[in-house]
Order: C-alpha cells, then structure tokens, then sequence
C-alpha cells in the first residue's frame, strides 16, 4: 500500500475536496422549493414533516409506505431540517450540500484505505463532488434520499473492509445496521451485496483459492436476505402509490439498454441535462436499440478480457452496470426515460476506471516520471476545470421551478413532461394563462397524460370556468387518472356536470 504524500497529505486532501464542492454549489442554497416536483410531498404541503421533528412524526416514518416509498430515514431527515430550519429552503439545501460533502471525503478516504493510491483516490473524489450529473441529487431537496443513502452506502464499505481484515460478528453487524440505514433512506442500495463482490475482486483480493467464492456468496446472504425484504417492501409501496406503469417489456429493455450508453455519453460530454426525459414508449429507432446493446457487449468482453491484469475494469464496470439495475427501467416506475439523479453512486465505478485507466497508460505510453506526471496532472485538472464549470451552470437552473422545466423544454425535444411541470410552476408563480399554455402543450405532444387534463380541470375550476373544468376531468377518467377520480367527488359536491 502507498502511504500519503507528506504527513498531513489527507487531511489537506479532504480539505480541498470540501472546498470544491462549496465553491461549486455556493449557489444551491439560494434556490427555492420545486413546489410542484415533490418537494411539496417531501416538504411543504406533507403535515407529518411540517410539524418538525416528533414522535407522531418518527412513527408515522415508519409506520407504512408515502410518496409510493418505504424510507422512513429520509422522512426524518426532512423533519429535523424543519425543526432546525422550519420551511425556509436554505437550511434544507444546506443539509443536502453537508452531505454530499461528507459523501465525497468518505469516497475519497475509502478509496485510499482500500487502494493506498491517495491521488487516484482524490481525482475519483473530486469527479464525483463536481460532476454536472450530480447536481440533481444535491440541489433538489426532494432528492435527500440520494445523499443520505449514498452516506450510509459508504459507511457501510468502510465497515465491511474493517471486518475483512479483522472478522467478526459485531463487525459484520455493523455492516448490516449500517446497510439497514441505506435501504431506509433509498432502496436503491439494495445491490450493496453484489458491490461486496465487486470489491472482494479488487481491490480487497479476496478471490483466492484459500477463501472460496462459495464461502464469499454465503458471507452476503444475510445481506441479501435484507435486499430482497426492502425489495418486496419497496414494489408493494409503489405499486401501491400508483408510481409503477405495465409497458411491454421489450420497450422497457430497449429503453434501458439504449439509457445505459446515453448515462455514459453524458458522463463523458455533459451537455442537454435536464429534469424530466420522457420514456420513448416504443418509439426509440431500431439502430439505436442495437448499436445500444453492441456497445454494452464489446464494452463488457474488453473488461473481461482485460480484467485478469486490470482488476479494476471489471470491478468498475460492473459496479456501474450493477447498481443502475433497480432504476434502469426492467420495473418501470414513474414516466421518465432516466434521470441524472440515478447516477450518484453507479458512476463512481466509471470514475475509477478513468482514474486508474489514465495512471496504467500513461505509465505504458510516457518513459519519463517527470513528464508522466505533468501530463496526468495536466488532464486531471482539465476535466475537473470543466466539469465544475458545467456543473456551476447546472445549479443555476436548479433556482426556481419556471428556470428548471423551462431549460429543460430548450433542450430536450418533445418533453411533455417539462412542458406539465413548466405550467404547473408558473401557475404557481401566478401566471395563469402561461401555465394553461404550457399545460396544453404538454396535451398537444402526449393526449393520453391523464394528469395534465386533471390539473387543467382544477384549474378551470378555480378560474369559475366549470363547463371546461368538468370537460378536462371526463378526459383525465378516460385515462385512468386517479388524481380525476379524487378531485370528481368535490366537484360534484360543487357543480352539476353540464353534460349529463
């Protein structure tokens, strides 16, 4: 193992690192709650986290499934946020941005603890504080689950690597506990068993013959047992919230394989971020579809075929291919394509690879150290020159509801999405007839979205236009909008329909 640089080394490192991601997103905490995308469920219209930090509130947590999740760590994260700060967004965005912080010296640490190559480390740490891909998980404060599981993620590493050197069952509790943690801020940690694997492979080297690869897969069943119960617990929820949708799974898988390489296209040129991209739903061209799936295939056989000299790119592969599995669309929830969000932890076995990848070469392809090390040195602050740049830029759309959907609407094409949270947020803001606008352009580019025609509907409603309200509300029910079914019974209370 490599020992730092200088005594201190570390230290100065991780100092840098938090001063990266403050320089980088000073601006999040100026931004306002995103009313209409669900920092209303998670914040300002849901009564259990307004009242702060109390036992009605812990209990309520955990007691049963909200906002189509079981994660009850998150609910009272948001709770303590309001306790502290009340419904002012800076102390939330705040607590976000502490967070991802926290996150990326614990990445940074644990890269060096497991590895010893501190600036390597320090480099992934960095791409990972700054890269444009992130900023959605740490700017939008619905997206608490994100940092905060990623937290306990890593925590959980750190805990495992101290029982592989030291085996215990206290130490593996530890493991368990602090996974349990993960699953109860987001369940999309539920693959930290399989990235027990991938880190037994490289770097901890435990595939040996003296160890077993059966005795490795009976260690993690415990923690797959933990896996499949949040995984159970967490499509009961969605199912039950309504979030999960039965499209075919050839347009699912299609989807997925074609989102795969576009995470990596953006990771590589972050350009078109934006907050919503709309599920193609059988429309994506052929050719894509394969050159998708000719990509992922040529990409995983160099990995193995390399992989016995450069462990890392098998392990760095996998892990970005394995922890996207339960948001890569085969379960469909929700209308989106994908979403930069997703992207917090599977990225970092990509980072690695850049890393790593970068050091082998540039050793293979520049004799002189000196001139090798000016070289990579060189790069390493090219990419993350540009990365915090474009991630500066990103924050800043990240402001207010109008300025996120409507950079969203400018770079993306049809995006119904963008166009229903677009009129949403100017309605909001008090624009009326710009939000029943873009209401109806979201109609215009997808007539069967239930839920603009039952947002319509109320909002026709409220403008004491009740022929038009009742209209968009027999169309919401024609295509199953459970929000037309809730709002139908007060209207009926209020208005006769005139057509009937």
């Amino acid at each position: 193992m490599n020992k730092p640089l200088f005594p201190g080394a570390n230290i100065f490192l991780a100092a840098l690192l938090v001063v990266l991601v403050a320089a980088v997103f000073w601006e999040a905490p100026e931004a306002a709650f995103l009313a209409h995308h669900d920092d209303n469920v998670y914040v300002t219209n849901n009564p259990h986290v307004k009242e702060g930090l109390t036992a009605n509130g812990i209990a309520w947590a955990f007691g049963r499934s909200h906002g189509a999740n079981w994660h009850p760590l998150t609910w009272i994260s948001h709770q303590i946020d309001v306790e502290c700060h009340g419904l002012e967004p800076r102390g939330h965005h705040l607590t976000s941005l502490v967070l991802h912080a926290l996150n990326t010296v614990l990445l940074f640490f644990l890269l060096f603890r497991v590895t010893g190559a501190g600036l390597r480390g320090g480099f992934v740490a960095a791409l990972f504080a700054v890269h444009p891909l992130h900023v959605e998980s740490v700017a939008w404060v619905a997206e608490r689950k994100d940092v905060l599981s990623a937290f306990f993620l890593l925590l959980a590493i750190f805990a495992y690597v101290g029982y592989t050197r030291r085996p215990g069952l206290m130490r593996y509790l530890a493991v368990a506990l602090l996974f349990s943690l993960g699953l109860m801020a987001k369940p999309m940690v539920v693959t930290f068993p399989f990235v027990l694997l991938l880190l037994d492979y490289w770097p901890l080297r435990r595939f040996v013959p003296a160890m077993g690869m059966g005795r490795l897969i009976a260690e993690k069943l415990p923690l797959l047992a933990l896996s499949a119960a949040s995984s159970v617990v967490t499509m009961i929820a969605q199912a039950e919230g309504g979030a999960m949708r039965s499209l075919p799974l050839v347009q699912r898988v299609s989807n997925a394989l074609v989102a795969y390489v576009t995470y990596i296209v953006k990771m590589i040129w972050p350009r078109g971020l934006a907050a919503q991209y709309p599920h193609p739903e059988g429309t994506l061209p052929w050719w894509q579809i394969i050159g998708a799936a000719l990509c992922l295939i040529v990409m995983t056989l160099l990995a193995v075929r390399f992989g016995k000299r450069y462990r890392y790119l098998p392990a760095g592969w996998l892990w970005f291919l394995g922890t996207l599995v339960p948001v890569i669309g085969i379960v469909q929830v929700g209308h989106q394509a994908m979403a930069d969000r997703y992207t917090y932890i599977p990225l970092i076995g990509l980072f690695v690879i850049v890393a790593w990848g970068a050091h082998d070469l540039a050793a293979r392809a520049v004799p002189s150290r000196r001139a090798r090390t000016v070289l990579l040195w060189s790069l390493a602050a090219l990419v993350l020159a540009g990365s915090s740049v474009a991630a500066r830029v990103q924050v800043g759309y990240w402001k207010d509801g109008p300025t996120l959907f409507g950079h969203a609407i400018a770079v993306t094409e049809e995006n119904y999405l963008a166009e229903h949270d677009l009129g949403m947020s100017l309605l909001l803001a008090g624009d009326v007839e710009g939000g029943i606008e873009h209401l109806e352009r979201s109609i215009a580019i997808k007539p069967d979205f239930g839920v603009t025609y039952a947002n319509l509907a109320m909002i026709h409603f409220y403008c004491g236009r009740p022929a038009e309200a009742w209209k968009n509300v027999h169309l919401a029910r024609q295509y199953d909008c459970e929000l037309a079914e809730s709002f139908m019974s007060d209207l009926k209370a209020l208005l006769p329909d005139p057509g009937r």
